[in-house]
């Protein structure tokens, strides 16, 4: 019964270690994001643009307006990507 209650407690401990660095971790991914505007599909934009006030309203595919996160220095890469909007 012992073993049982030791190897439950092991456990646990290592998920809540787990949990901790992950949530420690969090700020850090988002620190590392840009907007990148003009790639975004239709209804896929992350935030409002000038012609709508809410994520997801973008009404056609690379609307230079709309914008989707993504990681640092990937929208240089993309095609018709841009940081700032047109």
């Amino acid at each position: 019964m012992k073993h049982t209650n030791l190897a439950v407690a092991a456990a646990v401990t290592g998920l809540l270690a787990v949990g901790a660095t992950t949530l420690t971790s969090a700020p850090a991914h988002a620190a590392e994001k840009e907007k990148c505007y003009g790639v975004a599909k239709a209804g896929q934009n992350d935030c409002a643009t000038n012609t709508s006030s809410c994520a997801g309203t973008s009404t056609e595919d690379g609307q230079k307006d709309a914008f989707v996160m993504v990681p640092k220095g990937l929208c240089d890469r993309l095609a018709g990507g841009s940081t700032s909007s047109s």
